[in-house]
């Protein structure tokens, strides 16, 4: 609470908290740094230089105390201040002080070092002229020696703060044309989602930083899927509305047929019976394909061809013609996914596979990236031009798969589909090599 303050001035937007997280730790430093080579640099330079002029200020002084009249004091004094460039005011024209201005950081050194060098200093007036007013005390009265400033402080100090000042401002016009462009792709990457927020999709393709890129890769592929789940939404219901037209328009036909007067024969009842078991395996397949759609375990690193193993030995246990084949990699490998949904992928494959066929052989292969698992069958297959049509939910390409008179809801595929594209995978439907059926492999990363 005693920082909300500071929270009130700090600026809100991400350019200005990024400028002050760059600039702010580069001014403080150099600031200090600039303070402290300042004193120590114009401390040390101007002690030397005052030091040099002390031991001119002293011989004058000497020369003036070892004169026996003030005369020949003045012509003793006079004969070493022409050639020194010192100009002699005897008597001081005005009482000895101590004065320098507040922001005057040298001047305190040249005051306490004329002190300290030359006994006979009674006052150091460091005037607005740029001049140096040195008054001392002799046998005939004060008098003053006038000189320069620029003899005993480094003249000019102000042009490196200058240089400092500007090189600053340039690296910052710089810096902050820099950061404009490292920022741009997050706001249009803000864009973006802001407005697939509000249904509209804008075009958009991940730029700048790596971390960036990846984040906008990251958008892309859930906007994808989020815009994939919708439309097999809506093909779902779709679907299911024109799949219980049909057993709808039987029944309503069936019920029309009915003899008020006749009871029901048992042949018309069983038709009405098989008809509500169809809706009821329709709707069933429905709800629990929405259900697990939704609820999912989270990814493990599983044993990946013992999971397979385990798989087909629990499809052989319940009566399904299928075989182990060929299983390829590191017997002990590891990849992560999900292991629920993933058996779920593989048992629809193995389904349809001994549904339209009467064998089905699954092979599994664990490479250094990806994790692949095969289910092929000896049955028609699928058309190359139809394969992508059979990945939709609800759709049963029964032409062409239908030899064994099975009935199916149309989701197999489309479920093992999904699975395997939430694992950053794919399933992709080919022509059996060995057994002259359909070949179905989910590949994920491992």
């Amino acid at each position: 609470m005693e920082f909300e303050w500071l929270k009130r001035v700090m600026p809100r937007g991400l350019y200005g908290r990024a400028a002050l997280i760059l600039f702010l730790p580069v001014v403080v430093v150099t600031i200090v740094v600039t303070v402290m080579f300042l004193q120590r640099h114009f401390e040390d330079v101007t002690r030397q230089m005052t030091a040099s002029m002390a031991r001119e200020v002293a011989l004058v002084a000497e020369r003036i105390d070892d004169a026996p009249d003030i005369a020949s004091a003045r012509r003793a004094a006079e004969s070493e201040t022409k050639p020194l460039e010192l100009r002699l005011v005897m008597p001081a024209e005005v009482p000895p002080r101590d004065w320098r201005a507040f922001y005057d950081l040298s001047g305190r050194v040249v005051i306490s070092e004329l002190y300290r060098r030359v006994p006979q200093v009674e006052g150091v007036d460091l005037g607005e002229n740029r001049e140096v007013r040195v008054t001392l005390g002799s046998k005939f009265g004060a008098y003053q020696l006038v000189f320069p400033r620029e003899r005993v402080s480094a003249s000019n100090p102000h042009q490196l703060l200058v240089l400092m000042v500007g090189t600053s401002l340039l690296m910052t016009a710089i810096a902050t044309v820099f950061l404009r462009n490292q920022l741009r792709p997050i706001k249009r990457l803000a864009r973006a989602a802001e407005e697939y927020g509000k249904g509209r999709i804008i075009p958009y393709r991940p730029v700048g930083a790596t971390e960036i890129r990846s984040a906008g890769t990251a958008f892309l592929e859930m906007r994808s899927r989020i815009e994939r789940q919708n439309e097999q939404r809506k093909l779902m219901l779709s679907g299911i509305s024109h799949d219980l037209r049909t057993p709808l328009t039987r029944m309503r036909l069936g019920i029309s047929m009915l003899s008020p007067d006749l009871p029901p024969e048992q042949e018309e009842i069983a038709g009405l019976e098989e008809d509500v078991a169809a809706m009821g395996r329709m709707i069933d397949a429905f709800l629990v394909h929405a259900r697990e759609t939704a609820v999912d375990a989270p990814p493990a690193e599983i044993p990946a061809l013992e999971f397979v193993r385990g798989i087909v030995a629990d499809a052989q246990r319940g009566g399904q013609s299928v075989r182990l084949g060929e299983m390829q990699g590191d017997p002990g490998g590891q990849a992560t996914f999900r292991r629920d949904s993933m058996r779920r992928a593989v048992e629809n494959l193995i389904g349809n596979a001994v549904r339209y066929g009467d064998h089905a052989e699954v092979e599994a292969a664990l490479g250094p990236s990806y994790f692949r698992i095969s289910v092929e069958d000896d049955g028609p297959g699928i058309p190359a031009e139809r394969r992508e049509e059979a990945l939709r939910p609800f759709t049963r390409l029964d032409p062409a798969r239908n030899q064994n008179q099975v009935q199916g809801v149309g989701l197999g595929l489309s479920i093992a589909a999904d699975i395997a594209r939430a694992h950053g995978g794919q399933l992709r439907l080919v022509n059996g090599a060995r057994m002259g059926g359909l070949r179905a492999e989910i590949v994920i990363p491992r």
